[in-house]
């Protein structure tokens, strides 16, 4: 895997963005404004980073990252996505989204609506649940006693291990939570939601290791 393709150029697609050309990999990065918007980002990120169309993204990404907000997620393009590994960072946040009657009553998570709008992608979520500052500052060598880890849940074996080796390029260990039905124990109000890494300030974020996050994530409650 040499490049990353971004749907969604934000505080996180964009974090993302400069951590993953910090570990070598080329990135395409594209938002709902077009690639013209994306030149300020471009130029700091660097020679390694190019702004396209969302498809362009799609297509040119081995592994692509969609990070819009729930309302948007249907932008994804489908047809570029077909076979690949998705990274989805959304939540769900009715104030911002609209209500979701299937989100409200918990027949479905904000992830598996993403992975309904791509039946043939693989859709992993991650990302959703750390401050973009804490993601900026965390990452750490592997093997380091204060590297942090982040939670994945997926429903295809290859797509999360190809996650959490993009992961470990990036800094960070991995917490495999089950399948994507599972990813409502780190959304929004769960106690696996920010809290490993921020320490009650944004400003100050602190090492989150995978044992505080597997307990975190076995305290969420419907």
């Amino acid at each position: 895997m040499t490049t990353v393709g971004f749907i969604g150029s934000g505080h996180i697609g964009g974090t993302v963005a400069r951590l993953a050309v910090a570990a070598g990999y080329d990135v395409v990065l594209s938002n709902s404004r077009g690639p013209e918007t994306l030149k300020d980002l471009v130029d700091e990120i660097g020679p390694k980073a190019r702004a396209a169309t969302a498809a362009e993204a799609a297509e040119a990404g081995d592994l692509v990252v969609v990070s819009v907000p729930l309302k948007a997620y249907q932008a994804a393009p489908v047809e570029p996505l077909a076979g690949k590994t998705v990274i989805d960072t959304n939540n769900y946040y009715p104030q911002r989204d609209g209500q979701v009657a299937a989100l409200d009553d918990g027949s479905t998570t904000s992830s598996e609506l993403l992975q309904q709008h791509l039946p043939t992608s693989h859709v992993v979520k991650l990302f959703n649940n750390i401050f973009w500052g804490a993601l900026r500052d965390l990452p750490r060598p592997s093997g380091a006693p204060d590297r942090s880890a982040l939670a994945i849940a997926g429903d295809d074996a290859d797509a999360k291990a190809q996650v959490t080796a993009f992961l470990d390029a990036i800094g960070y260990d991995t917490v495999d939570a089950g399948p994507l039905a599972e990813g409502w124990r780190y959304q929004p109000d769960t106690p696996a939601y920010g809290a490993a890494y921020a320490n009650g300030s944004l400003d100050n974020p602190v090492p989150g290791d995978a044992e505080t996050v597997r307990k975190l994530l076995a305290e969420a409650t419907r």
